[in-house]
């Protein structure tokens, strides 16, 4: 709980960031996390709520008030056991989560949350830094072999704990490396791909199998999904050779826009986008890429995949850039008496807002307008909301200048081939139906095939991805075990 009387005497303290100008000449983080005796003073913020809100806040149900309570003590190495314990990656949530457990925070009621993601940023930083991280090796072998079909968060947690239970573990993913839309969707300035790859090394460790470049089923034709494999496996094969299947990919189809002109060169989905930037940091190359250079940028789109295109255009050196967003300006501060403890909605700016970008709330775009069959501009309108219904405003339409638009909608669901080539039944919403309950959960309808993350819940945050992953494993493991001790 830290300190008793903490919250009183301390104030938040937030990470830093490098000046604009400095970062914006590379794809380096920049983030600049706290201090081992800065991060001590957060963790004493915590208070002995009784009911700490921060726990089922948190999709993991990471244990807050603990790892709090240890940092403030100087027990770092207690503190890394404890995240981990429900945790596979909270190098990845201490820097891409939006902090849901800071929402839920009981200080958060009238006052500012504790500083639950820079704590935990904090102790897993130290931990590698100190060699805490280690494989853990299964201490006896089951004999069962396992595909687990995606490498994104989802993938990596349920491979990670069904090897230390003992089972054999391939992994495949379509792209270069694996990491999913970790790897080749958030841009390295929010993450760089080097707490990936030693995660990937430790997991090789303990066992794990990767075969990169490997798609499992068939894209459909023409499909802007981003897919380098130079390997196609069937699914008939991997229910042939394994004696469970894991489906934890992506939910990776993006939303599109079909206005008139959507065809012209120069608008393309942000998932077709950012993907080539994060494969040439990575020292790969991409044949025509898709560059912001010198040009009027728009960006379809106002939540992170949107934020991660403007801060990419910006470091490209982007002549302007501009962000849409369909819903009307949210306010800057929320009811915190209405929406506490749940995920209020308030204006929210990153990083890549402050680096230079205009934003323009309840806008829609009406036509995409170009000369010989390159775009030029595009033609917007002014909406208005009432009883959930949108309506254009008379008069309001303008034309925007735009060599290039990003569409950053959103995903509707996974590829449909997929799971249509694994008889996988679907819901409404085309993903992967198969609920979560305790006995049986994850598991679809098809014998030994299991679902988990984006694939099962559709477009969801990294941690949401992590807890399905682990929950499923715990499912595998009881479907082939008959009983499991992974926890859930």
């Amino acid at each position: 709980m830290g300190k008793v009387t903490g919250f009183m005497e301390y104030e938040r303290l937030e990470e830093g960031y490098a000046p604009v100008g400095e970062r914006l000449k590379n794809y380096k983080e920049f983030v600049i996390g706290l201090a081992a005796d800065e991060a001590k003073i957060q963790g004493a913020r915590c208070m002995d709520c009784g009911t700490p809100f921060c726990n089922n806040g948190c999709p993991v149900n990471n244990i807050i008030p603990d790892f709090n309570d240890l940092v403030y003590r100087g027990d770092w190495k207690n503190a890394i056991e404890v995240l981990h314990s429900t945790n596979n990656f909270p190098e990845f949530t201490g820097r891409i989560c939006p902090a849901p457990c800071e929402a839920a925070c009981t200080l958060n009621v009238n006052d500012d949350a504790v500083g639950i993601k820079s704590i935990e940023h904090a102790i897993i930083d130290r931990a590698w830094a100190e060699g805490w991280v280690q494989p853990r090796k299964a201490l006896a072998k089951t004999g069962k072999k396992i595909a687990v079909v995606g490498s994104g968060p989802a993938g990596l947690a349920a491979a990670q704990q069904l090897a230390r239970a003992g089972h054999d573990v391939t992994v495949f993913e379509k792209n270069d490396a694996p990491g999913g839309l970790l790897r080749f969707g958030i841009p390295d300035f929010k993450m760089e791909k080097s707490h990936i790859d030693r995660r990937v090394e430790q997991m090789k460790a303990e066992g794990v199998v990767f075969r990169n470049n490997t798609l499992v089923g068939h894209m459909p034709e023409g499909s802007k999904v981003t897919n380098w494999a130079k390997e196609i496996v069937s699914p008939e094969q991997l229910k042939s050779e394994f004696d469970a299947v894991l489906l934890a990919g992506g939910a990776e189809q993006s939303r599109d826009l079909p206005v008139p002109g959507r065809d012209l060169d120069g608008v393309h989905f942000a998932m077709e986008f950012l993907p080539q930037q994060n494969k040439i940091n990575a020292g790969g190359k991409v044949k025509g890429q898709i560059r912001a250079d010198g040009k009027n940028v728009v960006v379809i789109g106002g939540g992170d995949t949107g934020s991660d295109c403007v801060g990419t255009s910006n470091r490209h050196g982007a002549k302007s850039v501009v962000q849409f967003e369909l819903l009307p300006m949210p306010p800057e501060q929320e009811n915190k008496p209405l929406v506490w403890p749940y995920w209020p909605i308030k204006l929210r700016s990153s990083s890549s807002h402050e680096e230079g970008c205009e934003r323009e709330f309840a806008i829609a775009t009406k036509e995409f307008i170009g000369e010989k069959g390159k775009l030029t501009a595009l033609k917007s309108v002014r909406v208005e909301w009432a009883n959930g219904k949108m309506t254009e405003v008379p008069g309001s339409e303008k034309i925007i200048p735009a060599d290039l638009v990003l569409l950053a909608m959103g995903f509707v669901s996974p590829v449909a081939t997929i799971l249509e080539a694994f008889g996988v039944d679907k819901d409404a919403r085309g993903n992967a139906k198969a609920g979560t309950e305790a006995a049986g959960g994850y598991k679809t309808n098809v014998d030994k095939v299991f679902a988990a993350g984006d694939m099962r819940r559709g477009q969801s945050l990294v941690v949401w991805a992590i807890r399905e992953g682990r929950q499923a494993a715990r499912a595998v493991d009881e479907y082939l075990m008959g009983a499991s001790e992974l926890p859930r």
